[in-house]
């Protein structure tokens, strides 16, 4: 896995620390990891609903 270069051998012992401190555990580790970006901003009303959006579809990920 690509996001196998953050998270994988001795040198990325930080970063898999900075990991657990977000709340990932080890399972997590196993699993690719998937950013979701998207241009939701509160002052622009057509964007309101795209927080809710990503939020879903980060659950359905993780899931």
């Amino acid at each position: 896995m690509r996001s196998d270069e953050v998270k994988k051998g001795h040198q990325r012992t930080p970063h898999r620390s900075l990991f657990r401190a977000t709340g990932l555990v080890d399972e997590d580790f196993e699993k690719p990891f998937i950013g979701v970006a998207n241009s939701y901003i509160e002052i622009i009303p057509g964007h309101f609903f795209l927080d809710r959006v990503s939020r879903i579809i980060k659950e359905e990920i993780k899931a």
